[in-house]
Formats: structure tokens, C-alpha cells, sequence
């Protein structure tokens, strides 16, 4: 979770996976080639928490003292990584002539993000959640990003999808049991590290995919390593 870009849908999350109130609910709707959703308590997607809506997190203000890493910089703007979510923002150079002295930025949906689902309003996020399959840039700056699995997209992709438009599924998979790592007792914990974008090895990773892709690069190319140790077993 990335709570620098997106505190109150963060806070959201923190809250439903300390009551349990995302246990045992169903990936009700899932797209291959897209994404997977769930947080309904209905199952339906017509469901939501009894918690208030939420106000849109769109886009975030970045100042120097976040961590980013740029990738590349398209004709206006950066993209990069913050933390292990790749983003895109304006240039630093910009940041001398705003009054906050900071600039916009925001979440893209590459594989692994994850994003909160809304209806029609842009201020009614609540408790359902999706996390992409695959890339989907025409969702960027229209829901908001909280998040990246850094780990187990593979279970994302391989959960059952729907056969129609809907995508809505007729034999869905649950989440059995939702925590936050940081609240379990260590011996439960995962040990997760990611690769620091700050190093020289990032740097020739993102080289690398520049290289094999040309001029079709996109951040969502490159795929930070990942290492999970200890930690519970599944339930």
C-alpha cells in the first residue's frame, strides 16, 4: 500500500482487513486480460461496507522528499517508480514554480496495481477493490490507485473469470482471510523485499526493458524482483 499517493483509500483498507470484513468474499467479477474485483459483502457488485464513501484520490502532489525513481521521460512528464507502484508525473522542474513547490502525480495501472472501484460518481469509492491482470492505461487518473501487488499476480491471473462482457463470475474464488502483515505476530509475518529503485541493478533492469522494447517502452515493462520468506501458511 502507498499512502503517500492515496491516504484516505489506504486508511480504507487498514480499516476493512482489521474488522475481517473482507473475509471469505467472492472475486465477483473478473476480466481476463483486465482485472479481478472484489470488497462486496453481496457478491453482486451492487454491494459496498457500511463505512462512508470516499473522496477521490486521483492524483497526489509529489514534492522532493518522495521517493521516485524515473524510468524515462516523456514530452512533458516523467514516469518511474514510487516505492514499487509505477507512476507518472511532471518534472522536477515544475516544482520551482508552484506555491507548494510540488507537482502532480499518479498511479498507472500496469499489472498488479490496485485500484478502487466507484460507481458513476467520482467521490463513491467504498469497499470494493479491483487488481489488474494486465496493463489498462485508460484508467489512469480516473480510479483511484492505493496500491501494488508486488507479489502473486499469478493468483490474480489465475482466478476464474467471467465468460461474458459483465465479466461477472459464475464460480467465483474467495479471499478466505484478509490482514494487514504489519499487524500479525512475527512469526506469521512475511519477510518481503523488492528491489531499491534507487540502486545501480533498477537502473539496468529499466535500460534493459528500454532496449528489448524500442519505442513501444512503457513503465509497465519492467518488473521489479521480488523476494517473500517465512510467514504463515496459506489458509
Amino acid at each position: 500500500m502507498i499512502p503517500e499517493i492515496a491516504p484516505l483509500h489506504v486508511e480504507r483498507m487498514r480499516l476493512l482487513a482489521r474488522a475481517s470484513f473482507l473475509d471469505n468474499l467472492k472475486w465477483h467479477r473478473v476480466i481476463d486480460y483486465f482485472m479481478a474485483q472484489t470488497g462486496d459483502p453481496l457478491g453482486t457488485g451492487d454491494g459496498q461496507s457500511a463505512w462512508p464513501d470516499l473522496k477521490a484520490e486521483f492524483t497526489f502532489r509529489r514534492g522532493p522528499e518522495l521517493p521516485f525513481q524515473p524510468a524515462a521521460a516523456p514530452t512533458g512528464g516523467m514516469v518511474g517508480f514510487l516505492h514499487a507502484l509505477p507512476v507518472q508525473t511532471q518534472p522536477d522542474a515544475l516544482m520551482a514554480q508552484t506555491s507548494d513547490h510540488k507537482v502532480h502525480g499518479w498511479g498507472l495501472y500496469c499489472p498488479g496495481v490496485a485500484g478502487m472501484a466507484r460507481d458513476d460518481n467520482p467521490d463513491s469509492a467504498n469497499s470494493q477493490f479491483f487488481i489488474m491482470r494486465q496493463a489498462y492505461p485508460s484508467l489512469d487518473k480516473r480510479y483511484t490507485v492505493w496500491g501494488v501487488a508486488v507479489s502473486g499476480l499469478d493468483v490474480v491471473r489465475n482466478l476464474n473469470f467471467g465468460t461474458d462482457a459483465s465479466g461477472m463470475v459464475a464460480q467465483p474464488d474467495l479471499m478466505t482471510r484478509v490482514r494487514i502483515a504489519a499487524d500479525l505476530p512475527e512469526a506469521e509475518r512475511p519477510v518481503v523485499q523488492v528491489l531499491d529503485t534507487a540502486s545501480p541493478r533498477f537502473r539496468d533492469l529499466v535500460q534493459q526493458a528500454r532496449q528489448a522494447r524500442g519505442a513501444d517502452f512503457s513503465v509497465c515493462d519492467v518488473t521489479l524482483p521480488v523476494q517473500v520468506t517465512g510467514g504463515a501458511p496459506a489458509a
